[in-house]
């Protein structure tokens, strides 16, 4: 019961951590990715250091809050989008500064390190491309006559949840065809079947009220969310049986860590973003 009551405490703080930061004002907006950003590439540095291999986790994660605050401030408009280009040269750091760390399997450390930016960076980085210039919700702290909307996040978020609300309750109820046992015993086709009803029906539901895109769309939004989400708990399941552990992290009481709670965000948002660039 002392577990119950802690992962629904915790469960509660990361709603409104998640929420709150991202629909409170442009700023929290950018802190609230900052912070997941950095905890998740960490999390996952540190899980492969765990099988042996030593990524570059100091390099690693500068160039990715650098990525990122470069792709925020370009979608705000700040800056011209060919600033992007200057992760480049870091990529170019990060291999010289292989050469003098005398590792036994030096491509392997590269390719975790740059692994890293390809798994949290990217997707993290494309949130401020989904929200500015964006209209929909508005934030609850006034900020001016900047474009700004974080209805693609917040309803991201919501159809996350409703997802793994729908599939944890069918699965538990009625579960008695395994999804994929080898990676995750526990999951079920007809947890799957029931989080994608529940995502949909929420989607619907919020639809109007999010805006940005047509209810349409943001089921076809919700069923992208839960396929793409799910195969991206898997991916993280696979991650950790890997390195021979539990929980990614311990920053989360009852919910292990960062890339614990935001593995289906990590793999399902560079898709929904894909479809709202060309449909949205």
């Amino acid at each position: 019961m002392n577990n119950f009551f802690r992962r629904t405490l915790t469960g509660a703080w990361i709603v409104i951590f998640v929420l709150g930061g991202y629909w409170l004002h442009p700023v929290s907006f950018f802190l609230a990715g900052l912070i997941m950003l950095v905890g998740s590439q960490y999390e996952y540095y540190r899980i492969t250091g765990n099988t042996g291999t030593r990524p570059q986790m100091i390099p690693g994660i500068i160039t990715g809050i650098s990525g990122y605050v470069l792709a925020t401030l370009c979608a705000a408009g700040k800056i011209p989008m060919k600033f992007l280009l200057l992760i480049i040269p870091m990529f170019a750091v990060i291999m010289i500064i292989e050469l003098y760390r005398k590792q036994e399997k030096p491509f392997d450390s590269l390719a975790h390190t740059f692994f890293s930016l390809i798994y949290t960076v990217i997707p993290f980085s494309l949130f401020p491309f989904s929200a500015f210039n964006h209209e929909g919700i508005g934030t609850l702290l006034p900020h001016g006559e900047l474009i700004f909307s974080p209805g693609i996040v917040v309803g991201f978020f919501l159809l996350i949840w409703a997802n793994d609300t729908g599939a944890y309750l069918i699965g538990v109820t009625l579960g008695k065809h395994r999804l994929f046992e080898r990676i995750s015993p526990k999951k079920s086709w007809e947890g799957f079947i029931g989080g994608v009803i529940l995502a949909a029906a929420v989607s619907w539901m919020l639809s109007g009220w999010l805006g940005v895109v047509s209810p349409v769309k943001w089921i076809i939004i919700s069923l992208i969310v839960s396929i793409t989400g799910t195969f991206g708990d898997l991916v993280e399941s696979m991650l950790k049986r890997s390195a021979g552990i539990k929980d990614s992290g311990n920053i989360m009481p009852g919910h292990g860590g960062f890339l614990d709670r935001f593995d289906s965000a990590v793999m399902s948002f560079p898709l929904v973003f894909l479809f709202i660039s060309f449909f949205g």
